[in-house]
């Protein structure tokens, strides 16, 4: 219900000569008076535009919350008292719209998250490789790879499958917006308690790191990962073509227009029979003619 709608009806209420009661819920303008910086609505959609416009992010009005905590940080470290002057600040700097991406985007990974994918990346890429020397190349991109739980699991299977991977020409990209993100997946330490995601015959690839309670995956899967900065609506500057790309819980921050144009980007850079893996959530929203599913959130270049 909108905020004039409320309004209206504690209006009518009270003419009628009743009570008007509490609206069941707080106003958006009732919490931002509280809070330590004034967030209008314009305030708010100014900048989820800025969102959309800077990285295709669609933030729904369920994100108010989470735009104003997390940009407040923002405000402080630039010592600003208003969000408009913010706003402004985001629109003349270039470098501080990496800051806001960073700030905004969610990254909530594990590793072998989502099981079926990397048993199905194995049975039909890493072993068919290790045991076809005829293939003279593997390439693997993880599109969004957060703090990099997800290439290093794949670095992990196909180490584990291909015996003598340093030998062959397999490479893993891994890419994020979020340059803190690709930091944390380039250093490849974890917390220790991060292992009890992990198969036990894969905890041979962790080793103890410099800080306490952490683990590092070893150099020997590290070695075959590049990670690099990318944001997916901006040009891509490699040809491919990859013989599978993760690109999963994404999308789901993407409108529809948007999801149907990375999927087209995507399909020309898989290598025919080569497989897309996406999120649990996530759906194609209709058949696509270059796609198609063959399994659960699996599809595969015809």
């Amino acid at each position: 219900m909108s905020t004039k709608a409320n309004q209206a009806t504690a209006s009518n209420l009270a003419g009628k000569g009743r009570a008007a009661a509490a609206p069941p819920f707080a106003l958006p303008e009732a919490a931002d008076a509280m809070r330590e910086f004034h967030f209008s609505d314009a305030d708010f959609r100014g900048l989820v535009e800025l969102a959309y416009q800077f990285a295709g992010i669609a933030l729904s009005d369920s994100k108010r919350n989470l735009v104003y905590s997390r940009l407040s940080r923002r405000l402080r470290a630039l010592s600003m008292r208003t969000f408009s002057e913010y706003r402004d600040y985001l629109e003349a700097t270039e470098s501080e719209r990496e800051n806001f991406i960073n700030a905004i985007s969610t990254n909530l990974t594990k590793f072998f998250r989502e099981s079926h994918h990397f048993d199905h990346f194995r049975d039909q890429i890493a072993i068919p490789f290790a045991r076809n020397r005829t293939a003279s190349r593997l390439r693997v991109w993880s599109a969004g790879c957060s703090s990099g739980e997800e290439p290093h699991t794949i670095a992990m299977v196909l180490k584990r499958e291909i015996r003598d991977v340093e030998r062959q020409d397999v490479r893993i990209l891994a890419t994020d917006i979020d340059t803190e993100m690709v930091a944390r997946g380039t250093r490849g330490e974890y917390p220790a308690s991060s292992l009890d995601e992990v198969p036990r015959p894969y905890q041979e690839y962790f080793e103890p790191a410099s800080k306490p309670n952490t683990l590092a995956v070893n150099r020997a899967v590290r070695s075959l990962i590049a990670f690099k900065r990318l944001n997916l609506m901006d040009t891509w500057p490699f040809k491919g073509p990859f013989d599978a790309i993760f690109c999963r819980n994404v999308m789901i921050y993407f409108d529809g227009p948007t999801k149907a144009q990375l999927i087209e980007r995507f399909t020309e850079k898989i290598r025919p029979g080569g497989f897309l893996y996406i999120g649990h959530s996530e759906s194609l929203n209709g058949a696509h003619p270059g796609i198609s599913l063959v399994g659960r959130t699996i599809y595969r270049r015809v």
